[in-house]
């Protein structure tokens, strides 16, 4: 059914190109997003009306990295770097997904939090196990939000209970997952995980490789997050000219890849990964929890890189995209005054575009409001902000941006479908 959605309106039609539409009508039709308008046009006159009054509405966010079985522990073992992180936190927590009571729980509230925030995509990295992972897709798909979710690959250097015990079991558990997931679902569909190469073996990164092939199926990893992550690559495959340069021989690296970090990418790695088209997940609270640095996201971006945000939870403190947006524009700032002069720092409007556009485009036409575009909005009350002075849309989206915590979600549409209740208005950070 066409429609009509009412507000402040607010998306980016470019990276420096933020739209703002104060009392906009938002258009639905046809299955797609027919237009923003500050006049609503005669042909639509007798669509129905949804007004939010002075509410905010953006487009939605997509989220290109996040850990949904590390949901559970977030904000603890930040005083870590990632390897470490990994064997003390990450890994021990996702081994307890071999029990599905607990991946219903644990599961349920990361579905719960996911619907109530800012996300409207994702892609999402799950555990070894695939029932569990099973379960997670049932419970995202249900919460209404779309995207991909990845059972994890590791045939070694990972703890015995998620070590998969060879690479032609490791390769046919995903197998099985991959058919049973590819028939069952609709809106969230599954995507070839290999955690990273320092745990699976050459043997399971060609049978991915060729699994993602044969069921058209998307892919995703880890690359260059750490100095001493990629100092084991170097061990592992000397062969390879570079950490990108392992994936690429393994015919990894593609227009759906999306690749986490990227760190500390080597001069040559930069054209490689531009010219097989992957996606950036630039992660910054993550990259500066775990000490791994920044990532000279600017030089990236120059070089043709496509980039989008990522939360990276839980070496991201939390799922809030927003603050994924100002955390980008911190972070470029700091690498601009500590590492290069010449990197300037990303501007909020590029950042709101990689939140939003830039990584809507790995899913298709997602991210903006532009007429094509699939209808993916959420409507945020920043009523909690009060303010003495008149502000433009423009400068109450910088405010909610930046003080995110005291902005409430009231209602997010998906493809057109709306999947909050009109009384369901809890926080979007978690």
């Amino acid at each position: 059914m066409d429609f009509i959605i009412k507000g402040n309106l607010c998306y980016s039609e470019g990276p420096e190109c933020l739209m703002t539409l104060p009392g906009g009508y938002l258009v639905y039709a046809g299955g797609v997003c027919a237009g923003a308008y500050g006049e609503l046009p005669q042909r639509y006159a007798g669509l129905p009306v949804t007004d939010y009054g002075d509410r905010l509405i953006l487009p939605g966010f997509c989220d290109l990295h996040v850990h949904a079985p590390q949901f559970a522990y977030r904000g603890l073992g930040m005083d870590l770097e990632l390897i470490d992180w990994l064997g003390r936190r990450a890994y021990p927590e996702e081994s307890k997904y071999a029990d599905l009571a607990y991946a219903d729980r644990a599961y349920g509230l990361f579905a719960d939090a996911m619907r109530k925030s800012v996300t409207t995509r994702l892609c999402c990295f799950a555990t070894v196990h695939a029932p569990a992972t099973l379960l997670l897709m049932e419970k995202l798909e249900a919460a209404g939000l779309m995207g991909y979710v990845g059972k994890v690959s590791m045939d070694r250097n990972a703890p015995e209970p998620l070590c998969e015990c060879s690479a032609g079991k490791a390769a046919g558990d995903c197998e099985a997952w991959l058919a049973k997931a590819s028939r069952r679902f609709t809106r969230v569909k599954p995507m070839v995980t290999p955690r990273f190469i320092p745990a699976c073996s050459d043997a399971l990164m060609k049978r991915l490789s060729a699994l993602a092939r044969e069921y058209d199926a998307p892919l995703q990893s880890h690359l260059s997050e750490n100095p001493k992550e990629i100092k084991w690559v170097r061990e592992l495959c000397p062969e390879a000219k570079s950490y990108a340069d392992a994936y690429d021989r393994f015919g990894m690296l593609g227009p759906r890849t999306v690749m986490a970090h990227i760190v500390y990418p080597e001069e040559e790695e930069i054209p490689l990964l531009r010219d097989r088209g992957i996606t950036m997940a630039h992660c910054p609270a993550s990259n500066i929890n775990l000490r791994s640095g920044i990532a000279p996201v600017r030089k990236l971006l120059t070089a043709g890189v496509k980039v989008g945000l990522g939360t990276d939870v839980a070496a991201g403190q939390t799922v809030d995209m927003l603050r994924a947006v100002t955390d980008a524009v911190q972070a470029s700032k700091l690498y601009w005054r500590l590492t290069d002069r010449s990197a300037k720092a990303l501007t909020l409007a590029e950042a709101f575009y990689l939140g939003t556009r830039g990584g809507g485009a790995f899913f298709g036409r997602v991210g903006s409001f532009e007429a094509g575009y699939e209808l993916d909005a959420v409507v945020l009350d920043d009523s909690g902000l009060p303010h003495p002075q008149e502000l433009s849309v423009g400068e109450r989206v910088e405010r909610a941006l930046y003080l995110s915590g005291d902005c409430k979600v009231v209602e997010k549409y998906v493809a057109g479908k709306p999947i909050l209740n009109r009384t369901d208005t809890a926080g979007n950070g978690a």
